[in-house]
């Protein structure tokens, strides 16, 4: 079966900012065709608050991104605002806060940009404007991994989307961290939702990513799950967790053939001199990775988004961190119940997609290989609907 690799393989171009925190999401997970039939420019944006456990005076909602090759933030009139540096307050940071309407739903109008979507429950997140390397106002995002991070101790989240002429394309994501359960409703040709969890889901992962001792350290309280890749970043999260199944892969590999199936084509795969080696529609080579390569789906699977290295690259990623490239020679693998199966493998993500009521999660950068992120696009949507879930 042929994988759905329709979306661009640099899944996190966040650059790092001031202090371990974030400056401006650049790069969406998704891009649109441009064939397609082009979308209204202005799209109703509804947020609804069923957390169950706080009020609407208590949510508060962030809308920050890119648009027309500038860092904004959404007003609560619709209109995508600049960033500047005058946005500080005195303490430093912006208030860049959309509340929500006094009871029920609050509806908004979103323009053609993309970003993410924050919530932060029970206290506001401290956004800064800061100047980026070609001297332009550039946003710092928070870092919710990070404990020196202003917004480390508010609970938060967020989904993320671009919005164009091409249509809508977002999901909802725990590629960095999971806290806040969130579910996306998307209405035009279709009507789809994603990210919603099972009843107590949120509790449910919590408590299976603590049974495994390696990824204990990574909950946090009841405010949020640190991803692995992050956890390994502050000291939380072995540096060589994956290095017996990467040798195992290598092992494997030196003696057989691994056959990766992209919309390029189909790569043949073996080591060769420690590295790696496709033939196909194009020759390509992977040298061995580390556990942070893995987790990260960065550095020796590094995926430029170039029709060749990068597909072969984000398989191999989404293997890794499912644990099939050793079960299965012809990768990726579509059947989920293969997925997680070795007592060594990413029991984040697997805790993540185990929580899920669709199955689908973006547990990491590539979990889109073979259509299993919790992500969900219309070319020509009427709709964007973000849910706070019951805890």
């Amino acid at each position: 079966m042929t994988p759905h690799h329709r979306h661009p393989l640099a899944r996190r171009t966040l650059l790092a900012g001031l202090g371990g925190a974030v400056v401006a999401a650049m790069a969406p997970r998704a891009v649109g065709n441009t064939a397609a039939p082009k979308a209204a420019a202005a799209l109703p944006l509804t947020l609804v608050n069923n957390s169950g456990s706080f009020g609407n005076a208590s949510v508060h909602v962030y809308v920050v991104g890119n648009a027309d090759g500038r860092q904004v933030r959404l007003t609560p009139e619709g209109t995508p605002a600049p960033v500047a540096l005058s946005d500080n307050g005195p303490d430093g940071f912006t208030d860049y806060a959309i509340p929500l309407a006094g009871s029920g739903e609050t509806r908004l109008s979103l323009p053609y940009m993309s970003g993410r979507i924050y919530v932060s429950l029970g206290a506001k997140l401290k956004f800064k404007v800061v100047v980026d390397g070609a001297g332009r106002p550039a946003l710092q995002y928070p870092a919710g991994w990070v404990p020196s991070d202003p917004g480390y101790g508010v609970l938060h989240d967020c989904a993320e989307f671009t919005y164009n002429a091409s249509g809508m394309f977002c999901n909802t994501t725990m590629v960095d961290m999971f806290s806040v359960p969130l579910s996306i409703r998307l209405t035009g040709a279709k009507d789809q939702t994603t990210g919603t969890l099972r009843d107590g889901g949120r509790a449910a992962a919590f408590a299976a990513v603590r049974e495994v001792p390696e990824f204990a350290r990574l909950v946090v309280d009841d405010t949020r799950i640190i991803a692995p890749g992050h956890g390994l970043d502050a000291g939380l999260f072995a540096e060589d967790y994956f290095a017996p199944y990467i040798d195992e892969v290598w092992s494997t590999y030196t003696g057989k053939d691994l056959k990766v199936a992209t919309n390029a084509g189909t790569f043949t795969g073996r080591v060769r001199g420690e590295r790696l080696s496709f033939t196909g529609p194009a020759e390509v080579s992977f040298g061995k990775p580390s556990t942070r390569d893995v987790l990260f789906c960065d550095g020796a699977l590094a995926a430029p988004n170039d029709g060749t290295t990068g597909p072969v690259a984000a398989v191999l990623g989404a293997g890794f961190n499912r644990s099939t490239l050793v079960s299965s020679a012809a990768q990726p693998t579509t059947d989920a119940a293969s997925f997680y199966r070795t007592g060594l493998t990413n029991h984040y993500a697997k805790a993540m997609h185990a929580a899920a009521r669709d199955g689908k999660a973006y547990g990491f950068a590539f979990d889109d290989v073979a259509d299993f992120a919790s992500y969900v696009q219309d070319t020509a949507p009427t709709g964007l609907r973000l849910t706070l879930t019951p805890f």
